[in-house]
């Protein structure tokens, strides 16, 4: 059980953030002032004046304990957002339960804005009464140790409440989507499967089981059969599918059984897509392996398989219930397997996250010492589009910046060349497309050249590859019309348009 603590100086706006925090991720929202005023019977100000600062703060302990010991008890065991009170953890005890029972996050503020926030605030604060500015400077001054102690921190200065809590998602690695259908995407622990899933059958590959397969069981907490896949997009298929739809008969699946992916995208796509015409449709759950299923492939609904002719050419759109991206499982991969995932991340960053481009441009060392971070904010970049766009009627066609040109390519290496490396080279092609029509700059290009080749990504097409199959493949990606494909370009860092084309020989013409 993981609660959200949200602490800070009076005028952070913990009480109205935490709300919104708490609806936008489905949990019960706890204000622990609000707590200590019922059990009272009076308000603060009245316990101040009447009581005393240290009864006061007795009874912020004894709200706090009761409030871990009441969700402790419950038999959902609910997590909740809990706003505490400015001082309330200046108690050793106090922060000590809180850091036990959760994750504590403090908000900060300029002394302008808090104070123009507290003017404007009918609710009066007893510690700061009299001189305003005197009181809070002295307050800050005096707390100014203590609140500098906690790791996570967030300011507030010239940021809307919307954004505040999306900056705290990202932090916490936790979204609840509800675009298409209702589910949670989680960064977390795999250990933490046995509180969130209740599946009947794990599918993973041969790459994957050797190293998680038994991991992911015993977080369960229980014995659950497993199918172990051949591994690789080559097995991306109809034949492998229908051993999946085989398997779920054999072990008695039923229209209320979950079925667990654990592995790659290429698990997650087939897997989805097996459960969504299962019976109709059966429940399933991503534990996703890779980086590149972590911060893209996992994330949206998206499920398939290939053709010969093309990559997903049959699938449907069918979300999981739960996404749990553990981070520490990328520890596994190969050096060849993490940077393919880099390319993902790299999208990301130009479509709409320049700070997230930047740090792609640090090399994979760092990469490898920062693997939460990279997948909290890569993830919440598509996150934010699939929200918007769920069934890519419009802005989430963004996603496919480098997937024209790099399934294609992807295709006719006959999957020599791993996603991330295809995708990296349509990402370059694309952009040079995009300068040479006056879309973008060549300082652009440059820009993306220079992140991917850091990170070991390939830039170019392979010389030796035909042209002409390329196009061929293109020309059957199921992005197309009738006459032309719609191409996500890079504008900018941050920025792309989506451009028809009908002239695909000069798209690829480097």
């Amino acid at each position: 059980m993981t609660h959200i603590f949200l602490y800070g100086p009076s005028g952070t706006g913990k009480s109205t953030i935490g709300q919104l925090l708490a609806d936008q991720l489905r949990l019960s929202f706890v204000d622990l002032d609000h707590i200590i005023e019922t059990k009272a019977g009076m308000s603060i100000p009245q316990i101040m004046e009447q009581q005393g600062e240290t009864t006061f703060r007795d009874l912020e302990t004894a709200a706090l304990k009761e409030s871990m010991l009441r969700a402790e008890r419950s038999d959902s065991g609910d997590e909740a957002v809990i706003a505490l009170g400015g001082g309330a953890l200046l108690r050793n005890e106090n922060r000590q339960l809180a850091e036990e029972y959760g994750k504590v996050f403090l908000l900060t503020a300029g002394l302008d804005t808090l104070i123009a926030r507290l003017e404007s605030d009918s609710n009066k604060r007893p510690l700061l009464a009299g001189d305003l500015r005197e009181k809070l400077s002295a307050l800050l001054a005096n707390r100014g140790e203590h609140y500098a102690s906690f790791v996570n921190s967030i300011e507030v200065d010239e940021k809307t409440i919307g954004q505040v809590v999306h900056q705290l998602q990202v932090a916490l690695g936790r979204h609840h989507l509800s675009a298409m259908g209702e589910y949670d995407v989680i960064v977390g622990q795999i250990v933490n499967l046995r509180d969130v899933a209740h599946g009947n059958l794990i599918v993973t590959d041969e790459n994957i089981a050797p190293h998680h397969l038994a991991k992911s069981t015993r977080a369960i907490g229980r014995d659950v059969p497993s199918v172990i896949l051949p591994a690789g997009e080559e097995h991306k298929n109809l034949e492998t599918v229908l051993r999946l739809w085989k398997a779920f008969l054999e072990n008695g699946l039923d229209r209320k059984s979950t079925v667990i992916a654990l592995g790659g995208g290429v698990v997650s796509d087939m897997t989805g897509f097996a459960a969504s015409t299962y019976m109709r449709g059966i429940n399933w759950i991503a534990v996703p392996t890779t980086l590149l299923s972590m911060v893209d492939a996992s994330i949206g609904g998206k499920t398939g398989f290939d053709l010969p002719e093309g990559k997903n050419l049959i699938g449907s759109f069918h979300p999981p219930r739960l996404v749990l991206a553990d981070p520490s499982l990328l520890l596994t991969l190969s050096d060849r397997e993490l940077r393919s995932g880099m390319a993902e991340v790299v999208k990301h960053g130009i479509i709409s996250d320049p700070e997230l481009f930047a740090l792609c441009k640090h090399n994979m060392e760092w990469v490898k010492e920062n693997l939460e971070e990279i997948v909290k904010r890569a993830m919440a970049v598509k996150i934010k589009v699939i929200e918007e766009d769920p069934y890519e009627k419009g802005i989430r066609a963004a996603l496919n910046l480098g997937h024209t040109i790099g399934h294609a390519v992807e295709l006719v290496s006959k999957f020599n060349l791993r996603h991330g490396e295809a995708i990296a080279i349509g990402m370059v092609a694309e952009a040079k497309y995009a300068a040479r029509v006056g879309v973008a700059g060549v300082g652009l290009v440059e820009a993306v050249e220079a992140t991917l080749s850091a990170l070991g990504l390939p830039i170019h097409i392979p010389g030796e590859m035909p042209r002409e199959e390329i196009i061929r493949a293109m020309r059957v990606d199921k992005k197309k019309n009738a006459k032309m494909i719609r191409f996500a370009l890079p504008s900018e860092i941050g920025k792309v348009e989506l451009v028809d084309v009908t002239d695909l020989e000069e798209v690829i013409d480097n």
